[in-house]
């Protein structure tokens, strides 16, 4: 048993067309495609926000820093 045919896959494709029609098809294929095109932008564009920039140079020095918590005391 297991995989369909290519018959079976044929007569499936022919039923759904009937079914649907051709210009519904195409309004759906182009639809998915423009939400794809619009999830990999949005996917992109949130990569490009999280690089952290790169450290800041004074005089051709690196300047270094730590963040610390607000609650941490001072030494």
């Amino acid at each position: 048993m297991g995989a369909f045919s290519i018959w079976h896959w044929l007569v499936v494709l022919v039923i759904v067309v009937l079914v649907f029609g051709t210009k519904k098809l195409r309004n759906l294929g182009s639809d998915l495609g423009g939400a794809v095109k619009g999830f990999k932008e949005g996917v992109k564009s949130a990569d490009e926000e999280n690089t952290s920039p790169p450290p800041q140079q004074a005089d051709g020095h690196i300047i270094e820093g730590e963040i610390r918590d607000k609650t941490q005391t001072k030494l």
